[in-house]
């Protein structure tokens, strides 16, 4: 099914009060103009094929034959398109009249959904003409006998993750919609045809309605809306469409606007989301009466956007926001540490780098917080084999703007008599070379830490844990890890932000960190630079909180995760790259896990994190097969 993915739209007719045939022929119009655009269901406003501003129209045989002669005629003609489509009639079963949805698809009708709640009052009296919807029945109507109610779900064979369900208009303004009900027996595409007159503030309120049913249910929800040709004796309808998917609007009409508006909804994203949620799951199941049919695969190409930083949001201000509350969720976990612990000091091991620095920096906001002075923050710089004057500096000029106390611990020494303890030749630049340093800072550290009866402040990040780049029982260990649920693409901006709003001499330097390439620097410099890249090694960290994030969020399989990638990344890195790159993702993250299974303790700021003791548990050696096997088969 695409990934999961389906598209739908809504789409609101040009019509004409009474003109059954006129309306039936615009509905086809729109229905053929979806098809060629690849929608796969399309929806249309209450009652479109009478109109819904009939009145008493509505108690005349004349309209209620014309709209079931029409129907059958649209069902018809429109037996060849790969499309579900749903049209708005007034149905007469046993002397009662039905506000219903007529489901078709094929040439065949599939349902008629009807409207529960039906309103009578202000400007509306639908009562005068309709009747709530009847437990579900059977019909005969247009030609062919079918379910006739509120409970009924069509589900298109072999779609695995899509079960359509609808309800109509004043059903969603209910206290109890019986979208709901449907969404529990496995709806994950509800469709909604509605006639909501336009007044002054009533926009805003149904777009919240829309979305807020969306995120409720887990689902993706489409709102077509009555518009141009309604009566306008007494009210204007102005065809607000409205296309929300978890509690995110991704697509709306213009107002006073006709024709189809779509989107591409993540049915198997609202499927795993509900399967990982157990307040779903404890919601209860309920039953509906269900409807397979047939719906052609037709190629598909994906009109949705996929954010390449899914961590950093795109507008500024809402960037700033973003920035600004999760510093302060980290600042008021360490806060609530040290006054637990009665700590009156922290101790920061300070290299130059982002990691590093946002620790710093958080350190500096707790301790104002606590009333501490800031002093009592001990920034130590342990120069190593791959340490550079660049660096060395900032990270000595950055703790002397902030107030904090600045020490140096050189570790070369103390390596070099390891080295000769545990025989290792000081020429030989390997794992063991490289993790040595790792572990002498993190002793210099917790030591520090007693004497001053403090703690050691964790600098490490989300991507690093989920990469396993960390020297075990090194870098990997502190007493408090502020940093471990944030990305390394959106720490970046949490330093800029910091540094844009510092200015002066500490925006310099903070703006010189973000400028310094990523390295744990634990080979030795070349020519005083820095010789060892991280990004090189394991790869793109934007490309790897991208894998991270879907990976973790949804669940999604490598498959899905590279296609979405090469929209994501189009232009910037091509095909062979992204594969490369998740295979080495994926293998990293498998093998490392025993590093996250004894992570120390650490604020959670977003939805994404893997802390051991909550979200994320997994067994340190399992197998890794089954996804390398996916990728490897791209």
């Amino acid at each position: 099914m695409n990934d999961g993915f389906f598209r739908a739209a809504a789409a609101t007719p040009v019509i004409r009060v009474a003109d059954c045939r006129g309306n039936a022929r615009a509905v086809e119009a729109l229905i053929r103009a979806a098809a060629a655009q690849g929608v796969q269901a399309v929806v249309f406003p209450e009652l479109c094929l009478t109109g819904y501003t009939c009145g008493d129209l509505f108690l005349q045989r004349p309209l209620l034959q014309a709209a079931e002669q029409e129907l059958a005629g649209l069902i018809a003609r429109t037996a060849d398109l790969p499309i579900l489509a749903v049209a708005g009639v007034p149905v007469p079963v046993r002397g009662a009249l039905y506000n219903c949805a007529a489901v078709f698809c094929g040439g065949r009708l599939l349902g008629l959904s009807a409207k529960t709640c039906i309103p009578n009052y202000s400007e509306f009296y639908e009562a005068r003409h309709f009747s709530p919807a009847p437990a579900c029945m059977e019909a005969t109507y247009a030609g062919f006998t079918v379910p006739l109610g509120n409970s009924i779900l069509y589900r298109p064979i072999g779609w695995e993750d899509c079960a359509v369900g609808v309800e109509i208009c004043e059903d969603l303004w209910s206290p109890a919609p019986p979208s709901t009900q449907l969404a529990l027996a496995g709806a994950t595409l509800l469709l909604n045809l509605s006639a909501s007159d336009e007044v002054i503030g009533k926009a805003s309120y149904r777009r919240d309605l829309v979305r807020g049913q969306s995120g409720r249910l887990l689902c993706a929800y489409v709102y077509a809306d009555a518009g141009e040709g309604e009566s306008t004796t007494d009210l204007v309808f102005c065809g607000h469409n409205l296309l929300a998917e978890n509690g995110t609007l991704l697509a709306e009409s213009k107002p006073f606007s006709t024709g189809l508006v779509q989107a591409d909804f993540d049915l198997a994203r609202m499927a795993g989301e509900r399967r990982r949620m157990t307040t779903w799951q404890d919601a209860g199941r309920t039953a509906a009466a269900e409807v397979a049919f047939d719906l052609p695969a037709v190629p598909f190409t994906l009109h949705r956007a996929i954010d390449p930083a899914p961590f950093v949001p795109k507008k500024e201000s809402d960037l700033f926001a973003r920035c600004e509350t999760i510093l302060g969720l980290q600042a008021a976990g360490l806060k609530t540490r040290l006054s637990g612990a009665h700590a009156s000091t922290a101790v920061v091991g300070v290299s130059g780098g982002l990691d590093s620095t946002l620790a710093l920096l958080v350190c500096a906001r707790a301790f104002d917080l606590l009333g501490l002075p800031r002093a009592g923050i001990q920034a130590v710089s342990m120069p190593g084999f791959g340490t550079t004057g660049r660096t060395k500096s900032n990270a000595q000029k950055l703790a002397e703007l902030l107030g904090a106390s600045f020490r140096e611990v050189p570790i070369g020494e103390a390596v070099r008599l390891h080295f000769r303890d545990i025989g290792h030749d000081p020429e030989v630049h390997d794992v063991t070379y490289e993790n040595s340093q790792a572990r002498e800072r993190t002793q210099v550290l917790m030591d520090l830490a007693n004497q001053s009866g403090g703690l050691v402040i964790g600098t490490g990040d989300l991507s690093e844990l989920a990469l396993g780049w960390a020297t075990y029982n090194g870098d990997h260990m502190s007493m408090y890890a502020v940093n471990a649920s944030i990305p390394k693409t959106l720490v970046r901006h949490l330093v800029r932000y910091e540094a844009k709003t510092a200015g002066g001499d500490l925006e310099r330097v903070l703006l010189d960190v973000l400028d310094t390439p990523v390295s744990p620097e634990l080979l030795p410099p070349k020519d005083g630079e820095i010789a060892q890249r991280t990004e090189d090694i394991v790869g793109p960290y934007e490309l790897h909180d991208f894998f991270l994030y879907y990976l973790l969020r949804f669940g999604f399989a490598p498959g899905k995760i590279y296609r979405l990638a090469l929209a994501a990344f189009d232009g910037a890195y091509d095909a062979a790259t992204i594969k490369k790159w998740l295979g080495t993702f994926y293998r990293r993250f498998f093998a490392q896990q025993f590093k996250r299974s004894c992570l120390p303790d650490g604020p959670k700021v977003g939805a994404v994190t893997l802390s051991p003791r909550g979200d994320w548990r997994m067994p340190s050696d399992a197998c890794a097969n089954l996804w390398l096997e996916e990728i490897n088969a791209l």
